[in-house]
């Protein structure tokens, strides 16, 4: 081949990668939302359609409230408090490919706390890490709401009828894209609306500042210590001038806090709605102890966030995350997952549809069963603790993972979580002389034992898809709206229906609110004749199943 003919083959590569690049800008996709007639509803009709049952599910394990002695006298102190994003290195915080956020933290030194920030319409109710990243964070909400058209439509429907108007909601959730569609909905309706965060490493920066600077009081960054956490929270509920009559939690902390720090603004208020089984624990604890004062709505086991977005959400995000942190390959792996939960089911499927060798623990025999008929071994963690490359905790409970089975682990080993709780792995026993933490990555931690045998933990045990990556908006859009509605619920309904107790979503309104996402996928439901509606016993258009049905 001659110089002149390998220049001309070389310039026709450069031009065909050229033309790959340009090809790979893919526009956004806009779906317009049709809703079906079986899910047409006006919110007069949703609330007295919306009669909830108490229930008393027993709580095999307590899940104990953190001590007061340990969570009030270290309630924060200038002196006291680090950022602990701040003992990551530049490169770690830098590196996008392993944070849910993609802000770059590293930008600025000063905690939150330590300055002033004004909004552009003069307001400093907030505290988050730049102000000046509203313009991105706006952008990720707008994405968000691409994925999130029931929501949308919800908030299209009820806008006019204002039926939050006069709630002033506090919230203590994830603060990502999705959350932000709900909170703006929430505004939409009505409400005033105060925020924080439930987890210390999940917060979108450029979110938090988005929401911000429309007027919604955010206390919450990326990276907090745990005095920012309880400082944040405080701030959040303790306003000049602003009372909070309506509660959305998730895992139970903002309401422990008002329950224990302001026991009489806790009782002034009309209703508690949490979405994680830790606060669920922590609410029939309270009922169980007749301290409940407030009625209080069981979302978390609902149908629509039982299989959604702890099944199917998990399915994909389990992956992500650990993706993102490790760069592992998941063929020939051998996992634990502890717990066969809907959370624990979804981890397992997708391990196990990418070649990882699987097993189960449990302490359920119905859901061990379930295990086993799946095709997973249950075995205890003693039994297999040695062997593993991966152990994943998704049970909701408290040290599941001990300091003895963190120090039996082989080299190279990862742990990490799935549960709401950071309480899953006993964190706080590696925090000892003679083990030496590394930080390798952002929410990446090598723990060095003496002998040179590293484990790697994730997100320091907190929860690993939402520290770590992200999730599907189109399942949050799912809880969010049943997150809503439960809201209109509570605060709309009369005196005397809803006592001081904890009440489930009943399935019309489960059903609702997958009708309302069914449009997504071009759906479409068969509807009963009357006389196969008479035959069944059932009203043609639901609830279809019974409460007691097992989905």
């Amino acid at each position: 081949m001659s110089e002149s003919e390998g220049d001309a083959k070389l310039e026709v590569v450069k031009q065909a990668s050229k033309d790959v690049k340009e090809s790979e800008n893919v526009a956004e996709k806009y779906s317009a939302m049709t809703v079906s007639k079986n899910s047409e509803m006006n919110m007069g009709e949703l609330s007295s359609a919306f009669s909830a049952v108490p229930t008393h599910k027993p709580v095999k394990k307590q899940i104990q409230f953190v001590e007061d002695k340990q969570e009030f006298s270290r309630f924060p102190t200038k002196t006291g408090r680090r950022s602990l994003s701040r003992s990551i290195s530049q490169s770690s915080t830098d590196s996008y490919s392993s944070a849910a956020s993609y802000t770059d933290s590293s930008d600025d030194e000063t905690s939150p706390r330590d300055k002033t920030q004004v909004n552009s319409k003069g307001s400093s109710d907030f505290c988050v890490k730049n102000i000046k990243q509203a313009e991105f964070g706006r952008r990720e909400i707008e994405i968000a709401e691409q994925d999130m058209s029931a929501l949308i439509s919800l908030r299209k429907r009820a806008q006019s009828e204002k039926p939050l108007a006069g709630a002033k909601i506090v919230g203590c959730t994830h603060i990502t894209a999705q959350t932000a569609v709900l909170i703006e909905t929430l505004v939409a309706l009505g409400a005033q609306c105060r925020w924080t965060a439930c987890n210390i490493y999940s917060t979108q920066n450029e979110v938090a500042a988005a929401l911000s600077e429309t007027g919604v009081a955010v206390f919450a960054w990326k990276g907090e210590s745990e005095d920012d956490f309880w400082w944040c929270i405080d701030h959040c509920v303790n306003s000049e001038g602003w009372q909070p009559n309506t509660i959305l939690d998730d895992g139970g902390d903002l309401t422990h806090w008002m329950y224990k720090k302001y026991p009489n603004v806790f009782k002034k208020i009309r209703g508690i709605v949490e979405e994680s089984v830790t606060g669920v624990h922590r609410l029939y604890q309270l009922s169980k102890a007749g301290k409940l004062c407030v009625p209080a709505m069981n979302v978390n086991d609902s149908v629509t966030k039982q299989k959604f977005d702890n099944l199917y959400c998990c399915r994909e995000s389990i992956l992500d995350g650990l993706k993102r942190t490790t760069d592992i390959m998941f063929g020939g792996k051998q996992v634990v997952v502890c717990g066969y939960g809907e959370v624990g089911k979804g981890c397992c499927a997708a391990l196990k549809a990418l070649g990882a060798i699987v097993c189960v623990t449990e302490i359920d025999p119905i859901c061990a069963l379930q295990a086993c008929m799946d095709g997973f071994r249950v075995v205890k963690l003693n039994e297999v603790i040695r062997q593993v490359d991966v152990t994943i905790t998704c049970t909701g409970n408290k040290n599941v993972v001990t300091r003895d089975q963190l120090d039996r682990m082989k080299n190279g080993s990862i742990v990490c979580n799935m549960g709401h709780s950071n309480t899953e792995i006993d964190v706080a026993s590696l925090r000892t002389p003679e083990l030496t933490w590394e930080r390798v990555r952002s929410q990446v931690d090598h723990v060095i034992w003496p002998d040179g045998k590293r484990v790697i933990l994730l997100a320091e045990g907190r929860l690993l898809n939402l520290s770590c990556s992200t999730v599907p908006t189109f399942v949050l859009s799912i809880t969010a709206t049943t997150q809503a509605l439960a809201l209109i619920e509570l605060y709309n309904a009369p005196e005397g229906r809803y006592k001081q107790d904890v009440y489930l979503l009943p399935k019309k309104m489960d059903e609702y609110v997958a009708s309302l996402h069914l449009a997504t996928f071009d759906a479409h439901l068969t509807e009963l004749s009357d006389d196969q509606a008479k035959y069944l016993g059932l009203n043609k258009n639901g609830p279809f199943k019974p409460n007691y049905y097992r989905y």
